[in-house]
């Protein structure tokens, strides 16, 4: 068990003949008593600043695995959002093309039908052209045959009749 400053105050040495002076002796003792007070308090002072350190590591430790566990599930959270976000930017590439094909397809099936509707107006625009040029010519005959001179000359005698 350590020496205290009681204990060493409390010190009596025997008396013997040629000793040392007792006043020396009994100051020594109290300077040391002072000096082992001041150690003590100092290491008093120094065990408490530990404990402190100790209790702020332990503090910082614990911040310091909060802050790791943080990180792991912001980066597993990046992670899965960052998977969800391809994923959906596939999905969404998936249906641009789904729909790029049918207005590709819609379009090719109404060119189809404007090809054909072309096809049959230049056959009815024919058709129309040979009948009509078939009337005119019919006509033309009709116009320059020899049965028009005759009406030609009965009309003119009626009228001047």
């Amino acid at each position: 068990m350590p020496l205290t400053p009681l204990d060493i105050h409390n010190k009596e040495f025997a008396r013997r003949i040629r000793g040392y002076d007792e006043d020396q002796v009994n100051e020594f003792l109290d300077q040391i008593i002072k000096d082992y007070e001041a150690m003590i308090r100092e290491n008093k002072e120094l065990q408490n600043m530990v404990a402190a350190s100790q209790d702020k590591l332990g503090h910082f430790s614990n911040i310091e695995e909060t802050l790791s566990k943080t990180i792991i599930v912001a980066q597993e959270a990046a992670d899965e959002l960052r998977g969800n976000a391809k994923k959906e930017a596939q999905l969404i590439v998936k249906e641009a093309e789904k729909n790029a094909d049918r207005i590709i397809n819609d379009a090719l099936a109404k060119s189809r039908k404007v090809a054909l509707e072309v096809e049959e107006l230049k056959k009815q625009a024919a058709i129309y052209r040979a009948r009509f040029r078939a009337l005119i010519e019919t006509q033309m005959e009709l116009l320059t045959q020899d049965g028009w001179e005759s009406l030609e000359g009965r009309e003119a005698k009626g009228i001047e009749a």
